[in-house]
């Protein structure tokens, strides 16, 4: 391995071989607590998570490096709720790894930039300052919960659109073939296979709506643009969608002819009324029985109406002697 090194002279910050060989920290991890260690006295405290998106590391690269760094003990957090209901949350950010009970105690200790006192809680071998001795302030004002508010999750995909209907495969085949055959007439109407596939899904709604193959073909190959073609499968698709005939809609139903009015029948007797089929006068019965007086010179009588049980007598009295 060779290697060419320059020290520099300014602007530069000192990091432990214990960070950076750490072998259970990602490179998010670390450069984000390298970052925080090379900031300069005086910088105003902010939220890790604000430093992080300095860097690019945000969303779920974010979360997975605090965490190993909670983990660690390089990173401490705390929650609490002040009197109007805001929650403030207080991070402590160290070079070396602390636990959770020296972490509080630098917590109430103010920050400093000389090797620990008696006074202050030894933390490791003594070092040119501690990172991270501020106390961030997270801005909580719009929650105002019974409960600490949860960390920051990344924004989650949206929502899919709704899958259309698939098409008839017979459909799909008839409008890829019609796709496909526009380059025996004009050659810069070269579609491979997969982009006649992709574009038969459109051309199919062509054919949906009544269009013949032969309708669909002169349709693409109508109005050729003066400059020529660039794209053969962006020109298609441009026309197969805003060239796209209306839809027709379902067929209308028949029209019944609507029923001819009630006249008053013209033959004697009572009045009574019936609905004409043509241009008639009289009703059905009464032109049978003008029919019937016609033909017979008088109207034929009508039978006797004889009740059903004399009937059945005569029948018995008609089987019960034989001879007569």
């Amino acid at each position: 391995m060779l290697r060419h090194v320059i020290a520099p002279s300014r602007r530069f910050t000192k990091a432990s071989h214990d960070v950076v060989r750490h072998p259970r920290l990602s490179s998010d991890a670390k450069i984000l607590l390298l970052y925080v260690q090379g900031l300069p006295e005086g910088t105003p405290c902010k939220p890790l998570s604000e430093l992080a998106k300095k860097l690019g590391i945000k969303g779920r690269a974010y979360q997975k490096a605090k965490e190993q760094l909670v983990a660690h003990g390089y990173v401490h957090e705390w929650r609490s709720q002040g009197d109007r209901g805001r929650w403030v949350t207080e991070q402590l950010v160290a070079n070396t790894p602390v636990t959770s009970e020296q972490a509080a105690d630098l917590r109430g200790a103010p920050p400093t930039t000389s090797p620990p006192s008696t006074q202050i809680p030894t933390v490791g071998e003594p070092a040119a300052r501690t990172v991270g001795g501020c106390k961030p302030v997270e801005d909580h004002s719009d929650k105002t919960t019974p409960h600490p508010p949860s960390e920051a999750r990344p924004t989650t995909d949206p929502e899919p659109e709704p899958t259309p209907r698939p098409a008839d495969s017979h459909q799909l085949a008839r409008a890829e073939r019609v796709l496909l055959s526009l380059r025996n007439t004009r050659r810069e109407l070269h579609l491979g296979v997969r982009e006649a596939r992709a574009l038969a899904v459109e051309a199919v709604k062509w054919l949906e709506r009544g269009l013949s193959e032969s309708d669909l073909r002169q349709a693409l190959l109508a109005e050729r643009p003066e400059g020529g073609v660039r794209s053969a499968f962006g020109f298609l698709r441009y026309r197969l969608i805003q060239k796209l005939p209306a839809d027709p809609g379902p067929p209308p139903l028949p029209q019944l002819p609507s029923p001819a009015a009630l006249v008053v029948c013209s033959s004697p007797g009572e009045e009574h009324v019936f609905r004409p089929l043509g241009e008639e006068t009289e009703c059905a019965p009464c032109r049978q029985a003008t029919a019937r007086a016609t033909f017979y010179g008088a109207p034929a009588p009508e039978p006797d109406r004889i009740p059903w049980r004399e009937r059945f007598a005569k029948i018995e009295v008609n089987q019960s002697c034989p001879g007569g």
